[in-house]
């Protein structure tokens, strides 16, 4: 059942649009651009990205917890969420991934934060 386009049978003639007359368009007059009301900062977050009530671009951390912050972003050691810093890195000795000594050193003597950079994140 072919039906062309010109047939009145079509959705075209279904659906027929008729024009309003008397409405016409209010011509532009002058075009103003509006400045932005307010710009987004880095220095400046939603309540919602607040960790512990500091915002977490923000943190407070010597080199060492930089140190550890970078063992728990290399993956090559394995996954780092829900296990401490200390069993991660002796995981990593027993698997033979030949994780950083210096790591396993500042976990054991220095006082650092045991968990991940991820625990209580996601």
């Amino acid at each position: 059942m072919a039906t062309t386009s010109n047939s009145k049978g079509s959705m075209k003639g279904f659906y027929r649009q008729k024009k309003k007359s008397g409405i016409t368009k209010p011509s532009p007059t002058k075009t103003s651009k509006k400045s932005p009301k307010a710009s987004a900062t880095l220095d400046t977050q939603p309540a919602d990205l607040l960790y512990h009530g500091s915002p977490d671009l923000q943190d407070d951390y010597d080199e060492k917890e930089d140190l550890l912050r970078q063992f728990d972003m290399n993956m090559a050691y394995g996954p780092c969420v829900g296990i401490t810093r200390l069993a991660r890195w002796e995981r990593a000795c027993k698997l033979g991934l030949n994780p950083p000594e210096e790591i396993g050193g500042l976990l054991k003597a220095a006082k650092v934060r045991i968990d991940c950079l991820w625990d209580g994140r996601l």
